[in-house]
């Protein structure tokens, strides 16, 4: 059978990705990390009233040459006097309104002070230390962009508008199985030739570290029966099921019959690992089916399961960026290939295949502190130490 290739695999699935799941409200102590369904708009003036930046002296600009007379104080959160009077002065603080009257602010050490009288020693520009109306926003101001992923910062915005309850997308609930006879749960008696379950554990941890509601509905035999009902009873509840195992050309590969039952958007990609993919539409949910080894279901879930949770909740949680390779690479495998590799940061960034082994699928130790992927295109070639890679990033390093 042919495969596509990786690019072509691509095209499909970017022309088949779902909208967001619409919106719902939480606390805003639960809306860190969400993605915000709506523009956040100013509703008035920061500051609404001319504020001093600093401890000081509420004073006019030209009354700097002469004697002042104290009148008073004015500490942060009241508005004591409403008139400030030429040849007068208010000690005001940071954060205080200035009072009506005055223009500039004049700092504790250039003034010196006795009783009430106050003589500047050294002068200011008119309307020092005074932050203007709105000198933060403006009622009206765009303060934070629907689709923006809410972080501390924004979560201050939020708070210091006395926001409570905020709008974000709903967050995608994918459904994780893993086929095969062979395979055993952990609680399970263990006989030579089984294989411990690893991908339903793996790619549950994987959806829940990237921001996504990840589901580990366990083990299914090679049964079509069992497996069909796990699949469907996976639909109902989740926005994305996914499978591993049972979609290459074994007697017993149930999951690409089951699937073909849907609409298949692709079977087969031209990639290293994981040629033996398959992505298929269930009405408004999708279907997911992965290769049975661990390296492999791992990098696929990145490649094809991803990007479709990624719109579901309109946010990107991958980048590709250009890396320098650390030391020569030999590609002797023609197809698509995904590298694990170590990446690292010193003003550009810099990526090696130190200490990870090369071949087999199944090598998922391979993942252990892994943050990216080298993507090398079709063809086999040298590349040299020095050379531009492209690097998929998938954890956290840029979020």
């Amino acid at each position: 059978m042919a495969h596509i290739s990786f690019e072509e695999s691509i095209k499909i699935l970017s022309e088949n990705l779902p909208k967001s799941k619409g919106s719902e409200k939480v606390f805003l102590e639960n809306a860190l990390n969400r993605v915000l369904a709506k523009d956040i708009i100013a509703k008035f003036n920061n500051p609404y009233k001319e504020t001093a930046s600093m401890d000081g002296y509420a004073i006019k600009y030209l009354d700097q040459d002469g004697e002042l007379k104290i009148i008073g104080k004015n500490p942060a959160g009241s508005f004591e006097f409403n008139k400030l009077k030429s040849g007068e002065a208010i000690k005001t603080y940071t954060g205080s309104f200035m009072p009506d009257g005055a223009d500039t602010l004049v700092p504790i050490e250039n003034v010196e002070v006795k009783g009430n009288k106050l003589k500047i020693l050294k002068k200011v520009e008119k309307g020092f230390a005074v932050r203007e109306i709105g000198e933060d926003f403006k009622k009206g101001d765009v303060l934070i962009k629907k689709g923006k992923v809410i972080k501390s910062a924004e979560i201050g915005v939020l708070a210091s508008l006395g926001i409570p309850v905020v709008d974000v997308v709903k967050k995608p609930i994918v459904s994780i199985i893993s086929t095969g006879e062979e395979i055993v749960d952990l609680d399970s008696k263990y006989e030579i030739g089984q294989i411990r379950s690893s991908n339903n554990y793996t790619l549950t941890a994987l959806a829940r570290s990237l921001g996504f509601i990840g589901i580990n509905l366990g083990i299914a035999g090679d049964n079509k029966k069992e497996i069909k009902e796990k699949i469907l009873d996976g639909l109902k509840n989740s926005d994305v099921v996914i499978t591993t195992g049972g979609v290459s050309v074994g007697d017993f590969d149930f999951v690409k019959e089951i699937t073909s039952e849907f609409e298949v958007l692709f079977y087969g990609v031209n990639i290293k690992p994981g040629q033996w993919v398959m992505v298929a539409k269930a009405g408004e949910k999708y279907i997911v089916s992965l290769p049975g080894f661990p390296y492999s279901s791992f990098v696929t879930f990145l490649l094809y399961a991803l990007p479709i949770l990624e719109s579901l909740e309109n946010k990107k949680v991958t980048k590709k960026i250009k890396a320098k390779l650390l030391h020569n690479f030999v590609k002797t495998n023609p197809k698509y290939q995904f590298v694990a590799v170590n990446i690292t940061f010193d003003g550009s960034f810099y990526v090696d295949t130190i200490g990870k082994k090369q071949g087999s699928s199944g090598i998922l130790t391979n993942l252990i502190n892994n943050k990216a992927l080298m993507c090398l295109k079709e063809g086999t070639y040298e590349l040299k130490k020095g050379e531009d890679v492209d690097v998929l990033v998938y954890d956290d390093l840029f979020r």
